[in-house]
């Protein structure tokens, strides 16, 4: 092997630094990235009520009065960095996604001035954030593989936090489920869109097995569950723990395979709301009449009873949240 010339030598260097460069570069854009605010602006805190939403130019927390007539209306600013965000009884979950390879995530737990309290590192992209109604349950599903429900190329990774114990189940897949009176063992189980009843114990969530999603409803004492009936996705239980908003699957057609419903927990009968669009969100519930989702990259509310139309709440918005 010949020895490297003087030009050589130049160019080895010469390469050397462009590589060790670009690795600072991604370091860099990375660093400033993870330092995005997690914790919102002194003033901005849950305790001033109303609808709070991601702001999607800013991708920073925002809110704006419940009773807001204009959709132009000028919106509150100041809250932390989310790609996912939801808020109840004095705690926040804020879904965030790190920058780089592999694709990775923090649940970054906030106090009721939105003040970070607790943090935990995820891989995957955030999909789904819920907080129980007392603010002591905290759940999140991640899309360990595929960025879409519409495909069967997807995997989820469903996580509850027990604030109150610490305890955290960082995938729930390994919970006792009940298909149809018998127990299932599956490699393609797929839990997702876990929402909490008042009590901190009961729960509803989506699981996905043999080519069928499911309504389930879990237990978390004696850690099982068991499917109450199929075609339901992103369950979210009505303020009243009566009723569930849920997605159905209405269409083969992978550009609008769903229809939002309403399913009435005591006589197990579903009703299509107003909404007519395909809506891929976990709806959350404003009150125990009325239903906001995110369509569009906006934030658009129904009534709950299948009545009216769907008006457009809150532009360029979405994760809708009233913490209560």
């Amino acid at each position: 092997m010949k020895p490297l010339t003087a030009r050589g030598r130049i160019a080895v260097v010469a390469l050397a630094f462009l590589v060790l460069a670009g690795g600072a570069v991604g370091y860099t854009l990375r660093a400033s990235r993870d330092r995005q605010p997690t914790s919102a602006d002194s003033g901005f805190t849950l305790a001033q009520g109303g609808l709070y939403f991601r702001d999607t130019a800013t991708g920073r927390i925002a809110r704006r009065p419940l009773g807001a007539g204009s959709v132009g209306e000028r919106r509150a600013t100041g809250g932390p960095v989310c790609d996912r965000f939801y808020a109840a009884g004095g705690r926040a979950l804020c879904l965030r996604r790190r920058a780089g390879v592999p694709v990775s995530a923090y649940a970054v737990v906030l106090d009721r001035r939105l003040r970070e309290i607790r943090r935990i590192n995820l891989p995957g992209i955030p999909n789904r954030a819920r907080v129980s109604a007392s603010g002591r349950m905290l759940s999140w599903t991640m899309f360990a593989s595929g960025d879409s429900y519409a495909t069967s190329a997807f995997s989820t990774r469903t996580s509850i936090l027990d604030l109150r114990t610490g305890y955290l189940i960082k995938n729930m897949e390994d919970i006792q489920l009940t298909i149809d009176g018998r127990r299932r063992y599956a490699p393609d189980v797929n839990y997702w869109g876990v929402t909490f009843a008042r009590d901190d114990n009961r729960f509803y969530a989506t699981v996905s097995t043999g080519g069928r999603t499911y309504l389930v409803e879990g237990d978390m004492r004696k850690w099982s569950a068991r499917a109450l009936r199929s075609n339901v996705e992103c369950p979210s239980l009505s303020p009243d723990n009566t009723r569930i908003a849920f997605k159905k699957k209405v269409s083969d057609d992978p550009r609008a395979p769903w229809r939002l419903h309403v399913l009435d927990l005591s006589t197990m009968r579903e009703r299509p709301l107003a909404e007519r669009h395909s809506v891929d969100d976990q709806a959350a519930w404003l009150d125990d009449r009325t239903i906001a989702y995110s369509r569009g990259g906006d934030i658009w509310t129904v009534p709950a009873d299948g009545s009216g139309a769907p008006r457009l709440r809150v532009p360029d918005a979405t994760s809708p949240t009233t913490p209560g």
